[in-house]
């Protein structure tokens, strides 16, 4: 499938509306563990391969974070589903927190060999304690621009005020501030209100929307069927059974919704996001080659002016 990539703010880099988190391909390691299953290496590959043919080009690692990002995993599922160097783009973020800047040149030379022939073309810095300021943290990230080694960089989980301040602080460098990745969704609608989104539209940055489908609430398989969340490592678990009660109207309308299309949920959630604007991107997750499936007819999937307005209505305490 050919999907026309949207440009990512002011950056060079191009993407489609949907990419794809691979946290999971992190084999449950370091911080990730308890939170998400090992995927077995043919998964991953076949995961990779779905993506791949539904349109999607991005996929965004762990983290350079000691050996969390999973990034051998992702480039030899690349490899094997036949996935173009010239064409994929990887996004990835450095843990700042109780760090300096200082080890972050040589954490992207690590990752980038583990990537190869891969590279990065997004590095996001998250709003984190680190023993280094923002503006070295992201002069160090300009340096790597100014190198060729990343083609953008992007921010993630900063206010309007923090978007503004890191800004300024690459305009001195000749850079743009291409993203801020916050979490977004009908269940979330936080940054219509709190003045992240305007910022970002009036600073000329994309917004990537982490949890797009609330861990899976959205996709309405907890609610249809509860006792796949024993299955569930703990962490997550608990969080899921809190969110269920509040959300059961957001999933009888979500599927409602979808049935009019012959549709899922979950695609429908999605196309909900990317029909807010070209400057708004989703990024599901995958462990399994179902949970790709469910999301890749998003990407097709034209929501009416009506439809649109229903789930605006059944979301707007989310806000």
């Amino acid at each position: 499938m050919t999907v026309c990539p949207r440009k990512l703010g002011q950056s060079d880099l191009g993407l489609s509306p949907l990419g794809l988190g691979v946290m999971q391909f992190a084999e449950g390691r370091g911080g990730l563990k308890g939170v998400f299953p090992t995927v077995p290496d043919k998964e991953r590959e076949q995961i990779v391969r779905e993506a791949l043919a539904g349109g999607i080009n991005w996929f965004e690692v762990a983290g350079l974070s000691g050996g969390e990002g999973g990034e051998r995993n992702l480039a030899e599922a690349l490899k094997k589903a036949g996935g173009d160097q010239h064409q994929v783009v990887i996004a990835a973020s450095w843990s700042p927190f109780l760090r300096s800047a200082g080890s972050l040149a040589g954490e992207i030379s690590a990752a980038q060999r583990d990537l190869d022939p891969f590279t990065i073309g997004l590095l996001q810095i998250p709003r984190r304690w680190s023993f280094s300021t923002l503006e070295t943290q992201l002069n160090v990230l300009a340096d790597l621009v100014d190198q060729g080694l990343i083609r953008g960089v992007g921010v993630k989980g900063f206010s309007a005020g923090e978007m503004r301040r890191a800004q300024a602080l690459l305009a001195r460098r000749g850079i743009p501030l291409a993203s801020n990745q916050v979490p977004y969704n009908l269940l979330n609608r936080k940054i219509e209100m709190d003045g992240v989104l305007d910022t970002a539209r009036e600073l000329g940055a994309a917004i990537i929307a982490s949890a797009p489908l609330a861990s899976g609430v959205l996709t309405g398989k907890f609610h249809s069927h509860p006792e796949i969340l024993e299955g569930i490592p703990t962490v997550r678990r608990r969080r899921l059974e809190s969110q269920l009660e509040s959300s059961r109207l957001v999933v009888d309308t979500l599927e409602q919704v979808a049935a009019s299309y012959g549709s899922e949920p979950a695609r429908v959630a999605l196309s909900w996001l990317i029909h807010q604007g070209r400057d708004v991107f989703a990024l599901p997750g995958a462990s399994r080659v179902e949970h790709i499936r469910e999301s890749q007819g998003a990407l097709e999937l034209e929501l009416s002016p009506d439809d649109l307005s229903r789930l605006n209505e059944a979301t707007r305490k989310f806000r």
